[in-house]
């Protein structure tokens, strides 16, 4: 067995199978056809329809629950980022975005990208959230 042997059965064993699926399985029963005690429960069920009563209709309360709550998280770092402590880490962020967003106007392209300065920026925003957060949720 050569190498080429070893390597042509790695990649069979690992590939993906083909595409063509195989015929689904065919039902137990054997039949398509509905029984005259299914179709008598399917008249019943069709008439009895009529009284606009199909499904569960949630009342009035559960949709007063349902309110989309608000992540402290995302509110208490959006605060930090803006503070005192993180300001430096923000005009270095601002002037980076600034220098791309000229550099593809004028070339159509640019020569960097800011994902250093975001980083530094969320990182003070995390360390000045993270106290308040913690003692939100205590």
């Amino acid at each position: 067995m050569g190498i080429t042997d070893l390597l042509t059965d790695i990649w069979d064993t690992f590939s993906h199978p083909s595409p063509d699926a195989e015929a689904p399985p065919k039902p137990a029963s054997g039949s398509d056809e509905e029984s005259g005690d299914e179709a008598n429960v399917n008249k019943a069920d069709a008439k009895n329809s009529g009284d606009g009563e199909q499904g569960h209709e949630p009342s009035n309360e559960e949709e007063e629950e349902e309110e989309e709550t608000v992540d402290p998280k995302d509110t208490l770092e959006d605060e930090c980022k803006e503070s005192k402590q993180c300001a430096p880490m923000k005009h270095h962020y601002d002037e980076c975005v600034e220098r791309v967003t000229g550099q593809i106007e004028n070339d159509g392209k640019a020569s960097e990208d800011c994902v250093e300065e975001f980083f530094h920026l969320a990182h003070c925003a995390t360390q000045c959230a993270a106290p308040k957060l913690f003692a939100q949720l205590k």
